[in-house]
Parts: C-alpha cells; structure tokens; sequence
C-alpha cells in the first residue's frame, strides 16, 4: 500500500508549498522510491485553463490533455515524472463528480452532505491517483491556506484519512511564514505558532513544519516554535530565500527532511544520492558567462505567467554553461517603440503563447527584428503564429496578413480556427491539448535538434492552426514546414532556412524541459545565442 504525506500552508498564499513539495519529492525520488505528486486547488473552477494569468499564473498541460496549476510544473521538473489529470483536483471537481452521481441515484436517495459525500470523494481521488502510479510514496499538496472556508473539506478529508490508512501510512508537514518585522527585519515565529493552532482546531497535528523565511532561524525560535506548537525540535526545518529554487531539496536533505519522513512512515533507510541535483546546481550558480535573451509577452509583469518559458531558458543556460539574463519586453511596448531600442543587446529572441489581440503587433515586429537583423529567435505556440503572420505580410506580399482570431475578415487569413473547433460553445477543457506527434523534415533545424528523430511527441494547447490553404504560397518564398501532423494536415514546426537559428513550434517545449536536461529547442536558441554574442553566426 502506498504512504502517503500531506502538506498544507499557512499564514498566507504562495507560502512556498509546491516547492516544498516538489523538493521532498526529488528526496524520496532519489532514495530508490516510486514516487507520485497531487495538487488539491479549492477554487471552484473545474480546472485553470479558462483562467485569467494575472490571477492564477500559467497554465501547465500534461501529456493526457489536462490544463492544470502550474505548481504541477513544479513537481514534474523537480521529480522528472509526467504526471497526468490525477495530479490536480478542484472543488469544481469534487462537486461535479458528487452531483453527478446523486442524479444517477448513486446515493439512494440519500442526503448528500459535505461529510460524508464531499469528503469521501475528495479521498477517493486520493486513493486513485497513487495506486493508478503504484507509487510507494504520494505527496499531497492541500492548495490555499489553513483557515480559508474553501479549503474545510480538504482538510477534513485529510484528517479522516490518518484513521482509514491506519498508524504509519501517512505525514502531515505544515509550510509556514516566519516574517521578518521592523527595520532590522527581526524575524517572528507568532504568525507560524497562530497557524499551527488553527490546523489542529481541524483535527490535525502536524508531524513537521517547514519554516519559511528570509535568513535563517536561530535556536531560540526553533525552541519556541517547538514549543508553543508541541512538535519536536528534529522536526522543524527551514526554507530560507535562495538564489535558485533547485537549490531546496539540497537544502532540506542537509537538515534531515528525508529522514524524518522514511523514518516516520516506516520506509526503512536507504541511499541519498544527491550528486548530479547538486552539480547541476553548482552549474547553474556558477556560469562562465552570459547571454540576455529577450521575452516579448503581455503578461511580463506577472513572470509567474511564464514560469516554465524561464526554467527551460535557464536550463538551456546551465546545459551551455551560462547563465541566460532574460529581458522582459512589453509586446505593447514594441507597437508604439522602436524594437532596435527595446531590443538592443539581446542575443536571442522568444516570443512565448498567449491569446486574444492585445500586444500582437508587437509581437510581430519583435519576430521581424529577429528575422531580418538574424537574432536566435523561438516562437512558441501564438509566437508561431505571429512569426507565419509577419512572413506572409513582410515576404509573401499579403500586407493583411492576419490571424481570424484577431481579424475574422482578414483578406488572408494565414492563421484559422481548427475545423473542429469550429462548432464548439464551452470554452473550458475544448482547445487541442496534451501530447500529439510531430514529423520532421529530415535536413532541417528542427531535424537536428532532435537528433534526427523522425517522430516527437509535444504538449499542445491551442485552437487556431496555420491555414493550409496558403501553405504553397508561404512555401515558395522560402518558408520551411519542417515539422507537421503525420497525416501532413496540421504545421507544428517552421524555420528559416538562410538565418542562424529561427525557429517556431505550434506545441509548447517548455512543459517538457527539465533543469538538467534542457528541451532541445531551448539549448539551440542559447547555443545560436552565445554564437551571436562572440561574434558568429554559426547555425544552429
């Protein structure tokens, strides 16, 4: 039977537990253990994908199609597993699932309550997600913070399931602010004792917390915190800023997390290995030089938008052994700026997904200055499209060249709906998404890249495609589709030919490029931009 460790957060949101989580993954990942991760989102949306990014950040998808919180990105970077539409539930979930069967009478006519229907449906998801993995060990991320009404029946279900599993068989670890007050920033643990007393006022008592916190704690609040809140002192540990992230798990292995864990849940001891999470951050800490590769988007003000956009950057950065300064570019900016001024100095160019028309011109010229003064360029899902858009304008002759997502009367819509979505209503869960194949064109960029695979498989999410019907025409100037559906119908890669590195992908790379393994077109844009930067302009 699976173990399984629960971590809730409080205080206040964005405390740090999907790192924590992601981090004790890596941990238990690395002691030999099958290991699986599960989000529990309590907002009543049945999923993030119809969600604002100003609101709730990126939008990670899985292989199965699911779009998900980004935490998820999160837990498959660090684990390096590729988790499906198990790992995140929401209350929109929960309840759908619960009305669902009360109208196929599954209850008998029964009342149906928050407990127990509410509750045994959120710990039958539980249950589901682990044994579908046959994980020895499922962490279980409680989303929000420990007094929010939303949350209650997580919690609840949570705390039955210490007594369904039985003694030995689950964790409870509690992520905590430590704030730093005053202007000498002296830290308090009061905020972290009022925390812990309210997730017991729910049954709970927390096995471990996690202190999170500007500096370090000194003995003193490790003795109060140990104290007030009635859990050992071996088991209180810290999460300090850091410069990277992936340096967490190292972090929390030196204090004994893992141990703590395996030796609670009965696990038995076995064998850290830590040394290649270590080198790559080690690599990543200590670059030999630098390259600034502009983001040009419309949410750049919230970098959470493109949490793994940037990770795949950096990545990129350690696999070359550099670090990769991203240059956050307004595309709004660029509509009314001249891109040799915004643009100036950068050695590549990315122009990343999105939807609707704002900034999109500005994406446009952004991929212009790119293509016509041969900066390193990628353009991700939108940014294939707009980089189709601005070859049809700027080479192909078709000055109206346009999306129908932008201008359904475009003369030529070089960009269009899907056939099958042209029919559909609901907006939530409708888009092409999840992982698809992809032909290569043997002899191109993209060919490379990959090694000269003849298929890949990516992580889609989108509704418009390029239009065939102006395929040929895009073609004969000089337009290489060098990826494509097997069956020919849909474009999922193009490049030009006679630039240093310009390429663009219908699919999204980003969600399956990991810290010590970058994603192919990642590393060839910083490889292309390091070129650029020494004075080359090799291929490639």
């Amino acid at each position: 039977m699976s173990k399984f460790i629960f971590v809730t957060g409080g205080v206040v949101s964005s405390v740090g537990k999907g790192i924590t989580t992601a981090s004790l993954g890596r941990l238990l990942k690395n002691r030999g253990l099958k290991v699986t991760l599960q989000k529990f989102d309590p907002y009543i949306n049945v999923d993030a994908g119809s969600m604002n990014p100003y609101q709730h950040g990126e939008v990670f998808v899985t292989d199965d199609g699911a779009e998900t919180d980004l935490d998820l990105g999160h837990y498959e970077r660090f684990v390096d597993i590729n988790l499906t539409k198990l790992a995140n539930v929401t209350t929109g979930q929960i309840y759908g699932a619960v009305i669902a069967k009360e109208r196929r009478g599954d209850y008998l006519g029964g009342t149906v309550q928050v407990i127990p229907h509410i509750t045994n449906e959120i710990k039958e998801r539980v249950l589901v997600a682990a044994t579908a993995e046959g994980a020895d060990v499922s962490i279980v991320e409680i989303g929000g913070t420990v007094g929010d009404i939303e949350g209650q029946p997580f919690l609840e279900a949570i705390r039955q399931m210490k007594n369904d599993l039985g003694p030995g068989n689950s964790l409870y670890i509690h992520v905590t602010l430590v704030p730093g007050v005053g202007p000498t920033a002296e830290l308090k643990t009061k905020p972290t004792q009022h925390s812990v007393r309210e997730l017991r006022n729910v049954g709970i008592a927390p096995d471990a917390v996690i202190a999170r916190s500007r500096s370090t704690l000194n003995d003193e609040m490790r003795e109060k915190i140990a104290l007030f809140c009635d859990i050992p002192r071996e088991a209180i540990f810290e999460s300090p800023d850091v410069e990277s992230i992936y340096e967490i798990p190292l972090i929390l292995e030196a204090q004994g997390l893992s141990n703590l864990v395996c030796s609670r849940l009965g696990i038995g001891k076995r064998r850290v290995s830590l040394e290649k999470w270590a080198d790559m951050v080690h690599r990543l800490k200590n670059p030999s030089s630098t390259v600034r590769i502009a983001v040009v988007g419309k949410y750049i003000e919230l970098r959470d938008a493109y949490i793994s956009v940037a990770e795949a950057l950096r990545s990129g950065g350690v696999e070359h052994g550099v670090a990769v300064d991203i240059v956050w570019v307004d595309a709004e900016d660029l509509e009314t700026k001249e891109p040799k001024k915004l643009l100036a100095g950068v050695h590549g160019i990315l122009v990343p997904g999105g939807y609707g028309n704002r900034g999109i011109e500005g994406k446009i010229r952004a991929i212009n200055y790119a293509r016509t003064k041969k900066v390193p360029f990628i353009g991700l899902c939108l940014g294939l499209q707009c980089a189709v858009i601005e070859y049809a304008r700027n080479v192909c002759g078709m000055k109206t060249a346009n999306s129908s997502e932008f201008a359904p009367d475009t003369e030529f819509p070089v960009v269009d709906l899907l056939l099958d979505q042209r029919r559909i209503e609901d907006k939530g869960g409708t888009q092409r998404l999840g992982l698809y194949p992809c032909k290569l064109t043997p002899g191109t960029t993209a060919a490379a890249i990959y090694g000269d695979q003849p298929i890949i498989y990516e992580r889609h999410r989108h509704r418009y495609e390029v239009n065939n019907r102006f395929r040929t025409q895009l073609a004969a100037k000089g337009l290489l589709f060098s990826g494509v559906s097997p069956d020919e119908k849909l474009v999922e890669m193009i490049e030009v030919p006679d630039h240093p590195y310009f390429l663009a992908s219908q699919f999204h790379p980003e969600f399956r490029s990991r810290p010590d393994r970058a994603h192919p077109m990642f590393s060839g844009l910083v490889r292309a931009a390091i070129a650029l930067r020494d004075g080359g302009q090799k291929k490639g």
